[in-house]
């Protein structure tokens, strides 16, 4: 799911702090890039994140790294840089309630008449989107009601790959994947998991900005789940504006658990059907601007 630095259990000792250079210039690279911001109190994370960079451009210390991306202006390694930060914590089924309303908003959908359209906006390495996938999948074969169109974007271009890939370690397709559904649409491959081609079909993989790209399309269920937590109050409400006009009529938007536009956004309210998602405001009381 969504996009963030990765968690560590303690912070390291004071002469491995990253200095004030190395933090300017990592988080300025990872606003300008993605729109998400390093918080003060998690910046002594950038050191873990990046370690295996260093060992891979034979580096010893994130100053080297700074100097490295400024002398050079070098594309790639700042996309490295940022694919690093942006580490992507997801799981199948996470918050396995939550696909249960998306079915409910999928069907009310259909019941319109309307073929339904998905957007997984932060999808990290596709946990999200493949579980939905399955879901549908599965329905599909039970009822023969058509799959909803299933879209998945991230900032990250090794994110994009991985999901085009649906290809899973050991650990990672035990977290959350029960067991009859890992060998209905998993073939093993080596030490890992690979999806079933038509799962992947199900599935259009993009990169794409949030802070900055215009959405994808237009959806009736855009599910965005611990993502704009790392934005600024500016830019979160500037994507809520692209995602309510991404919304058609009876749109859903799905974020995380702790995550609210409560207080945040005039353009959605709490659905007064499906409790847990939000609805687009219509009419003038929604303040969207104009794309």
């Amino acid at each position: 799911m969504p996009s963030r630095l990765p968690a560590a259990s303690a912070p390291p000792p004071a002469s491995a702090a990253i200095s004030q250079l190395a933090l300017n210039v990592f988080s300025s690279l990872l606003e300008v890039r993605t729109g998400q911001q390093i918080a003060a109190y998690r910046s002594w994370r950038i050191d873990t994140a990046l370690k295996p960079l260093l060992r891979a451009r034979g580096l010893g210390t994130l100053d080297q790294l700074v100097a490295l991306l400024l002398d050079r202006n070098d594309q790639a390694l700042g996309d490295q840089i940022v694919d690093a930060l942006v580490n992507g914590e997801t799981s199948f089924f996470r918050e396995a309630p939550v696909f249960d309303l998306v079915v409910e908003a999928v069907e009310a959908i259909e019941a319109s008449g309307r073929h339904p359209r998905i957007w997984c906006a932060g999808c990290s390495s596709g946990q999200e989107p493949l579980s939905l996938a399955m879901l549908f999948a599965e329905r599909a074969h039970d009822t023969g009601v058509r799959m909803p169109d299933i879209v998945a974007t991230d900032v990250s271009e090794v994110a994009v790959a991985r999901t085009r890939a649906g290809r899973y370690s050991q650990f990672e397709i035990q977290r959350g994947l029960p067991i009859r559904r890992m060998m209905r649409w998993f073939d093993a491959a080596g030490d890992d998991w690979a999806a079933k081609p038509e799962l992947l079909r199900a599935i259009t993989v993009r990169r794409h900005n949030l802070a900055a790209d215009p959405a994808p399309g237009q959806f009736d269920i855009l599910l965005c789940r611990n993502v704009l937590l790392y934005f600024s109050p500016q830019t979160k409400g500037e994507v809520f504006g692209r995602f309510a006009r991404a919304l058609r009529p009876g749109g859903m938007l799905v974020l995380g658990a702790g995550e609210t536009v409560i207080g945040q956004t005039d353009a959605f309210v709490p659905s007064r059907t499906l409790r847990g998602l939000y609805e687009r405001v219509t009419g003038p009381a929604a303040g969207i601007a104009a794309a």
